[in-house]
């Protein structure tokens, strides 16, 4: 009986295929999840060494009702598997000039917060945080979830963007409101998470400093993966599959129609849809090679403006930092020139801002007694650059290690006791996004919403894209709200049975 269930399959694990495949699952679809790696979580993966875990990609939770209705949706409750954690204050952002500032929920504690910093930007703060608001009720509520498969889609939003400014940077849309520049910076740093450069991304991504309030921001105990491995298990729970070192190498089409993939192993498993988690440029540039697009054609591809990548080091500490909080930013220097730096010139810059993640604040269990789990990630210029990271990485990580010791961790280099790096090159190699960028296209004003690739495929029909190169965008809610969508645009099993 289940057999003759229409089959579905979902070309990689990360948080958007794995949601996939539950919602496709909840709709009456057998479905069978291709995973290149070992394990699930693509891109959210976890390693495991020396006693120490650590996530290798997104640790932020901001939406957790995307989460608990996926759990829904396949008969269970989200409470029962994963333990949320709020964290207060959200991040501690450092200065070079030694200036700290915290990010909570309370409007009452951030008014407080930005006194400190600027006394005469709080009345700036509390409009530049109502606008930020109108643009989430519109930005995050009303079009997270709309497909954007026609010009008309875009043309019944446009009044909204205009009316919201849309054409202005999220910098430019903070610094109407606030006039110190560290309070500029750090209402505005935010796009940063989903591979944007706040000087240049459309203010659309303000929302994310109202969402964070809205809904908190939260760490899953046990860490991110976690959450994949309860999702894994919703797709198991439905009676569905997840086949692990299963590579894709191609998208097979007949007649216009997805109908399968050929696996790098040689094997064809055949289906009624196909779903690609995988880089929206790679799946179009490599997993349908053979099929004449027209609209993202190669030549569009290699002009398309592709995301930062990012340089991390994973860590494991014989002593704990206890005066570290959960999630810290120092901030080098230079910020605009340095983004400039990696957005732009794709120059690899002798100085850094850095994204120190310590989870062990919250979660003790991801050590050894009496030790601590960090990461701090990089953010730096896509492989389009000429940085050769074979030669760069081990050099880099040591100016970053020491600057750790001058900051924040003291005597750091003495207490690691494990150590492991991702580069621009892991991301091309291991990850499969083009150019090696972290976030896959850079989510400008004309490439967003219709602008972007569409999660129904304009190439390729019963084809459909979840993740951060497709609508809505990177970070977890995005990459959610993308599977999200599938609820309209890929037909009921029903209606193909």
């Amino acid at each position: 009986m289940a057999e003759r269930r229409p089959h579905a399959i979902v070309i990689g694990s990360g948080f958007g295929g794995l949601a996939a495949a539950i919602r496709l699952g909840a709709r009456g679809y057998r479905v069978t999840v291709l995973e290149k790696l070992d394990q699930p979580g693509g891109r959210a993966y976890v390693f495991r060494q020396d006693g120490f875990t650590f996530d290798a990609g997104p640790t932020i939770v901001t939406a957790p009702f995307l989460f608990e209705e996926l759990w829904r949706l396949a008969g269970r409750e989200f409470a029962d598997d994963i333990t949320l954690k709020s964290l207060s204050p959200f991040y501690r952002l450092i200065f070079a000039d030694g200036t700290t500032f915290e990010e909570f929920s309370d409007p009452d504690v951030m008014r407080k917060e930005v006194a400190r910093i600027s006394p005469g930007d709080v009345e700036g703060y509390d409009r530049f945080m109502a606008e930020s608001e109108a643009i989430f009720r519109v930005g995050f509520e009303q079009l997270a979830h709309v497909p954007f498969g026609s010009l008309l889609d875009m043309a019944k939003v446009l009044p909204d963007f205009v009316r919201l400014q849309s054409f202005r940077s999220v910098y430019s849309c903070v610094s109407r409101y606030v006039k110190d520049e560290r309070l500029r910076i750090a209402l505005s740093f935010h796009p940063l998470f989903i591979g944007a450069n706040p000087f240049r991304t459309t203010s659309i991504y303000a929302m994310i400093t109202f969402l964070q309030r809205h809904w908190g921001v939260h760490f899953a105990m046990g860490g991110t993966g976690a959450l994949i491995e309860g999702m894994a298990g919703l797709v198991q729970h439905q009676g569905n599959e997840i086949r692990l070192n299963a590579e894709v190498d191609e998208i097979l089409v007949e007649n216009g129609r997805a109908c399968g993939v050929r696996l790098a192993s040689g094997e064809m498993i055949a289906a009624d849809v196909v779903v690609s988690n995988a880089d929206s440029a790679f799946t179009y540039r490599k997993l349908l090679r053979s099929v004449k697009r027209r609209r993202w054609t190669n030549e569009k591809i290699d002009r398309a403006r592709y995301s930062m990548s990012l340089f991390v080091w994973y860590f494991g500490t014989d002593r704990t930092y206890p005066d570290v909080a959960h999630h810290t930013i120092l901030l080098g220097p230079r910020y605009r020139e340095l983004l400039s730096d990696i957005f732009d010139k794709k120059r690899l810059a002798p100085d850094f801002s850095l994204y120190l993640h310590r989870p062990t604040a919250t979660d003790p269990s991801l050590a050894p007694a009496g030790c601590d789990t960090f990461y701090v990630l990089s953010p730096v210029p896509h492989l389009g650059g000429n940085t050769d990271w074979r030669t760069e990485a081990e050099a880099y990580r040591q100016t970053i290690e020491e600057h750790l010791s001058k900051t924040v961790l003291p005597d750091l280099k003495s207490h690691v006791v494990s150590s492991r790096m991702t580069t621009p090159l892991d991301f091309r190699n291991r990850l499969l996004s083009l150019n090696g960028a972290a976030f896959g296209l850079e989510p400008v004003f004309t490439q967003s919403a219709w602008f972007r690739p569409h999660n129904k495929s304009e190439e390729v029909d019963r084809l459909y894209l979840v993740g951060a190169g497709t609508h809505p965008g990177a970070g977890l809610p995005g990459v959610l709200s993308s599977a999200r969508i599938l609820d309209e645009v890929v037909p009921d099993a029903a209606a193909l049975a």
